[in-house]
Order: structure tokens, then sequence, then C-alpha cells
């Protein structure tokens, strides 16, 4: 792209959509980020009016719509919201696409984004060294959340409460598996997801136990990629384009009937995310479009997945109240990305309480952002830890010794703002409680 004119030309393509806006403010009673800034700039109706600008040539500032375009969550509140079904999550990524591809990446995206992420042996590299050494950097602060925080100051890490990165990560205690369908009948192809194989093997882990429980033929393929959110939330089509070349090289469709995952993100990233942007991205043909496709129709978040195609095993005595324990007390967070994008929501809570050792007690506003956001934490993290300490209010509120959530970016999240008050609350997946009541007595 030359000049701004090629830029408007290329914006003109989601005119269509834009004009759909009734710009009715509908947005503004859900979004996370208007509630704690309450600037008209940072609701998706700001946004969009700010992108119809650009289009008529009215703005000279290609660096400030970015910046402006990339203050979001992408937690999807607006469009599940939005009276008119305008598709603002698909704008907004297309947009920030048209930018990236005119002003070029910024360096540490692009040392971040197409240095490692697009090269996913070097990445898996770099994560080993880094749990080997991070004990050196990093102090336990919470024992219970299981969080650390920085032994010295860090520009990158700041204050945060992390968890650090798992000794073993996944794809070194399964490289890959192939196995017959049993008493289910279906095969489903295990897409593990970046935070699961590094930081929740545990997850990952309990996601084969369960499957294998329950007759499912797994297919995991080795040497899998980051399924690209990261590159495409930031504009990037190569490094999105080449994770996704990448991860369809090792996911033929003809080999499963499901592709499963226990990352909210990755679900709602590979079923609505790749068909969409590949499109955008270009080149492939018709071929490549058909089968991004198709694997985007066979992808299910595993509670669905548990819940709707395989059935849930019947239910137990209760080992915890016949043994003269209480029951443990466990509140739900509704992922962005399940609930809102997807429509999982109930199936996650059939999960917990298809394990009688717990009792579910729902928090106020379940469904209300974490905060997280992916590079949203990054780059406005007292943002972000603000609206954690909301969502961190409503769980302390239930009473609850545990908090479940479907998506290990909001478990991290969570585990920040709890872990920074001083809670002593685990953060657990439904899939773990789930395969407990599986190797219950």
């Amino acid at each position: 792209m030359s000049d701004m004119k090629e830029l408007t030309r290329l914006m003109k393509d989601l005119e269509d959509q834009l004009v759909v806006c009734m710009r009715c403010g509908m947005c503004q009673s859900v979004c996370p980020l208007y509630e704690q800034t309450g600037r008209e700039a940072d609701v998706a109706r700001g946004k969009l009016a700010l992108l119809d600008g650009l289009m008529q040539e009215m703005f000279q500032d290609p660096e400030g719509v970015y910046e402006r375009l990339n203050k979001c969550l992408l937690c999807g509140s607006c469009a599940a919201n939005c009276p008119s079904g305008v598709s603002v999550l698909e704008i907004f990524m297309k947009a920030r696409a048209i930018l990236t591809g005119y002003m070029g990446l910024p360096p540490a995206k692009k040392l971040v984004l197409r240095g490692m992420l697009a090269h996913p042996q070097l990445f898996d590299k770099m994560g080993e060294w880094g749990a080997k050494f991070q004990k050196v950097f990093t102090k336990p602060v919470n024992d219970v959340v299981g969080t650390s925080c920085a032994r010295i100051i860090s520009p990158l890490l700041g204050d945060r409460h992390f968890k650090n990165l798992a000794d073993t990560p996944f794809h070194k205690m399964v490289p890959s598996m192939k196995t017959r369908p049993g008493k289910s009948g279906v095969r489903a192809a295990f897409y593990v997801g970046c935070l699961l194989d590094k930081i929740f093997p545990h997850i990952a882990q309990a996601t084969v136990d369960v499957l294998t429980h329950h007759g499912v033929g797994i297919f995991l393929p080795e040497n899998q990629a980051c399924c690209g959110i990261p590159a495409a939330s930031s504009g990037d089509m190569k490094t999105f384009k080449n994770l996704l070349n990448h991860n369809l090289d090792r996911f033929n469709p003809g080999e499963f009937d499901y592709l499963v995952t226990a990352c909210a993100t990755c679900t709602s990233t590979i079923r609505e995310v790749w068909p969409v942007m590949a499109e955008a991205a270009g080149g492939g043909g018709d071929g490549f479009l058909h089968k991004v496709e198709r694997v985007a129709e066979k992808t299910m978040d595993i509670n669905a997945f548990m819940v709707n195609i395989v059935g849930l095993a019947p239910p137990a005595a209760d080992t915890g109240a016949d043994a003269g324990e209480p029951p443990v007390v466990i509140t739900y967070h509704d992922p962005c990305h399940l609930k809102k994008a997807l429509g999982v929501s109930a199936e996650p809570r059939a999960m917990i309480r298809a394990n009688p050792r717990y009792q579910l007690k729902e928090m106020a506003s379940s469904d209300w952002c974490c905060g997280m956001g992916g590079s949203f934490n990054l780059q406005y993290y007292g943002i972000s830890s603000k609206i954690g300490r909301q969502k961190r209010d409503n769980i302390v509120a239930t009473g609850c010794s545990s908090i479940a959530t479907g998506c290990p970016a909001c478990m991290l999240q969570i585990s920040d703002a709890l872990s920074q008050a001083g809670d002593r609350i685990t953060v657990r997946h439904p899939i773990e409680i789930y395969a407990e009541r599986l190797k219950a007595p």
C-alpha cells in the first residue's frame, strides 16, 4: 500500500458491514472497557465511526486509528448484544490487518510474532528453556492459586502474579497419538493450544484421560502450532497464514470426526476466525478455503463435545457427602469466547455437576469479561487488572474455595486477580473436575 488513498480503497471493502451500525449505543452498556474509561472512543460505536470516517478520507492519522482499534478486549460483548447484528470483531480484525499492511508491525510485535510464534519448533524450544531458568527470575507468592512474581523489576511482567511454565510441556509428555474409536464410535482430533501445552499440561492430560475413558479415538498430531489468534488480532496476516497452513498440514479433516480443544480461545479462533481471516489473507485457492471450512465445521469445545456428542457417565454415589465430607463449593466464569461467540454455557456446568464432590454456586455476572484480552493485558495492564478485580470480587462473594472456567487465558487473569488479593482459591478447568469424577472409587 503506497498511500492513504490505497488504504481508503481497501477499507471500503468493509463498508457494507459498517453501514449496518445504527449508532444506537447498546454496546456501551455491555463494554467492559467503556465501563472503566467512560470514553466513546473506547466503545465499539466510537471505533466504527472512526473507521467510517477513515473510509471517507476524513482522517490522516493511521497510527492514531491503529492505536484506538487495538485498545479493545475483542471479548465480543458488543457483537453478542448488537440489535443490528454488526460483525464487530470481524470488522476490527480486518481493519487491523489493513492498517498493519499499510504501516508494518511495531518492532516488538514483529519480534514476537514473526521471530518466534511463526516458528513452532523454535517457540517450543524457547518455552523449554524458559521453564528451566524461570526460578532464577521468579518467586512463589501464593501456594493455593499457584502463582509467582518477578524477583526483580521487569518491564514485561511488572507487578503481575503469574503461573509459571510447566516443568515438562505436554508435547514432551505425549508427542502424538492415534487410537481407534471405541464404544463412542467417533474419533476426535485434539488441538492442544499454546497455554495448555506450556502452562497447563495437566488439563491436556485430563482431556486425553476423559476421551480415552469414553472410548473416543484420539488423533493427536505432533508439532502443532499456535492457532494464530495473536497474529490475526495484531493484523499480521503473514504469520497468521503461515500458522494456519502449518496446522492444516497436520489436521487433515478426513482423519477425524470432530476436532476438540480445551481452550475457549482456540475453539473460537478455529471455528470462526480461521474461515473469515483465511479469505482476508488471500491466496490458497478454493481448495484451501474449503479445507479451512471443513476443519472449522468439525471444531468443538471439549465440554460441548462431551455433553452433546459423547454423553457423560451416569451419576455415581456421592463420595464426598457419604464420607462425611462437605462438598467443595465451586463457581464458574463464562469465557467470552465460549458463551458469547459459541453459545456454550450450560455444558461446562454439566461437567462440574457430574462430580458430586462439588457444589456449583453461581457468581454475579458470570459472563462479564475477566479483562484478559490476550495482548490487551500486556498493553493496558492497568485497565485489565481493574476489570479482573471486579471478577475477583464476584468470585469471592460466593464463598467458594474453587473457581472453574473453560479458557486457559481467563485462568491466568483470574489467578492474577485472586493472588494479588491474597485469596486462597484454586483455579480449575471443568474437564479436570469431570476427570476427577471418573477416577473416584
